[in-house]
Parts: C-alpha cells; sequence; structure tokens
C-alpha cells in the first residue's frame, strides 16, 4: 500500500500564488506595463533613417589622429 504524499510547493509558489489573491488585477496590470514599453510595433522607416546617418567608424580608435 503507497504512502499518500502530498505535493511540493515551493516557498516562491506560495508567495506568487498569495499575491495573485491579495490582488486579482495583479496579472492585467503586468500586462498593461509590458504593453507601455516593450509591445510595440517598429518603424522600418525611422530604423532606415537611423542606419543612413550611421558614421563610420575609423579601424583604429584609441588614435589621437
Amino acid at each position: 500500500m503507497p504512502l499518500a504524499v502530498k505535493p511540493y510547493v515551493s516557498e516562491a509558489t506560495r508567495f506568487l500564488q498569495s499575491l495573485r489573491v491579495q490582488d486579482p488585477e495583479l496579472e492585467a496590470k503586468q500586462k498593461q506595463g509590458r504593453a507601455l514599453l516593450w509591445d510595440k510595433q517598429p518603424d522600418f522607416e525611422l530604423r532606415q533613417a537611423f542606419d543612413a546617418a550611421k558614421v563610420p567608424q575609423k579601424p583604429y580608435v584609441y588614435g589621437t589622429e
């Protein structure tokens, strides 16, 4: 007869679960914050302008001339 073993739940998992219980809108706030900084469409025209404006670097950058 096998012994019943409780599944292990780490302290970090318990902490995150308690956060979700305390603030049910936490995940929505996280997604809103991510969208503010990261979820943006690239501007290819602006990227091309940046690439066109680059100045080539000299082979030896530590020279005084």
